[in-house]
């Protein structure tokens, strides 16, 4: 063996024995699960089983790996319907104890093999982050996880221990560096970000979550993702929910604005042509400034096979500041213009929005013909909360009614639909 051989091989061996082993414990815990409320079950009492994996040893300063593998989870699939391949996402939370204290979120891919009827349910693994703050022995105790369930709607599972849950990984921490980026909450970090506290990146400062567009130069603004609500009338009994992101591109004295909602975690109950389904949304603003201002996205480009993924596309508009200042930009009404055949006029849905958040802070400087004006949501009839004229008689009405409740309304993980579907097939 050469030299350099020799070489290599002891310095893997050098690096082998320096790491760091981690550990796996398994811990039992009576659970109770919270089928959700379209199920009509009662809740179920059951037993978890739990491997927590992390390192046994650290020091002050690092950020360590968490892992959460489900051996066994309380409930099982209902006498409902089959489960499809990867349409289950677990996450859950993780207790901080011992030296240091708070709470690692941890999450799982939306991937499973297929679960018949009454059959155990199968959760990926779950990982997490947590950054050391003291040293110690530091604890971590598997609490509460939800189980979410993507398949012609998504559904929500929740689980919680019952009884005083042991500690089922111990991480002994040695004195370190000191820590850096940022606070944290409850000594925790959650998913791998730090929350708490004001970090600084680029001239961009986040404070409690929203970002607030800095001066020095900076021409791009990230939002945050908040979790909005919208109640679409009876087109969509229970409203739908999901997180909204409205970042900033600055241009001279405007800003070019990008809204995301959730991606591809829905499944469409029938083929959709393309250009079918199109959204537009108002961005409320606040602060020194006031008003609306509408974003709109293309439709679909190709057509949608039965039972495929489905996202909305990103919509995109341009924001003239009014006003001198602190300016919020908050999702307001969505509204999603849907076409089943070209050339058919577009069944308007609005969905206004119950609940929301900041997602964007931005230091602006008045522009002549400036936004601080009252904004529209686009046609007249979803400012009146009602269905698009279809200029069709009262049976047509009835028809392009039935079209919509039918209809997917594809938001954040959200997938709707109604018996409509059936008869629809038949006519088309």
């Amino acid at each position: 063996m050469s030299a350099a051989g020799v070489a290599l091989m002891l310095g893997g061996a050098g690096i082998l024995l320096a790491a760091t082993p981690a550990q796996a414990a398994e811990i039992t815990f009576k659970t109770e699960c919270i089928p959700p409320a379209i199920s009509n079950l009662p809740p179920i009492q059951g037993e978890t089983t739990v491997a927590i994996t992390a390192p046994a040893t650290a020091k002050v300063g690092d950020t360590v790996d968490i892992s959460w593998k489900t051996v066994k989870a309380a409930s099982k699939n209902p006498d409902v319907l089959d489960l499809n391949k990867d349409v289950v996402q677990p996450s859950g939370n993780v207790t901080v104890g011992g030296a240091q204290s708070g709470t690692v979120a941890v999450q799982g891919p939306r991937q499973n093999p297929p679960i018949p009827k009454n059959s155990q349910m199968v959760l990926s693994e779950m990982k997490g982050k947590l950054k050391i703050e003291k040293a110690g022995d530091i604890t971590l105790t598997p609490d509460k996880y939800t189980i979410n369930v993507n398949q012609i709607m998504t559904t929500e599972t929740k689980c919680s221990p019952k009884e005083t849950v042991k500690a089922a990984a111990t991480i002994k921490v040695e004195g370190g560096g000191s820590t850096t980026g940022g606070a944290t909450t409850g000594g925790a970090t959650t998913g791998g970000a730090t929350t708490g506290g004001a970090t600084t990146t680029g001239g961009a400062t986040t404070t409690g979550g929203a970002t607030t567009g800095g001066s020095g130069g900076q021409t791009d603004f990230p939002g945050k993702a908040v979790d909005v609500t919208y109640d679409c009338g009876a087109v969509v009994p229970g409203g739908i929910k999901t997180p909204v992101t409205i970042s900033a591109k600055k241009n001279g004295g405007a800003y070019a604005l990008t809204v995301k909602t959730a991606k591809g975690a829905m499944a469409s109950p029938m083929a959709l042509p393309a250009g079918a389904l199109k959204p537009s949304m108002n961005i409320k603003l606040g602060g020194a400034d006031s008003g609306t201002v509408k974003v709109t996205g293309p439709a679909n480009a190709e057509p949608i096979p039965d039972k495929a993924p489905v996202s909305l596309s990103d919509m995109s508009g341009t924001y003239t500041p009014g006003k001198t200042g602190k300016v919020t930009l908050s999702p307001d009404q969505l509204t999603i213009d849907v076409t089943m055949s070209a050339g058919a006029p577009p069944i308007n849905v609005p969905c206004k929005a119950t609940t929301s958040g900041v997602s964007l802070e931005l230091d602006t400087a008045a522009q002549p013909g400036g936004s601080g004006t009252s904004g529209t949501s686009g046609s007249a009839a979803a400012a009146a909360g009602g269905l698009a004229e279809t200029g069709a008689s009262d049976d047509g009405g009835i028809k392009a009614l039935a079209l919509v409740a039918g209809t997917v309304v594809l938001l954040g993980g959200a997938v709707f639909t109604f018996t409509p579907w059936r008869r629809l097939r038949g006519t088309r």
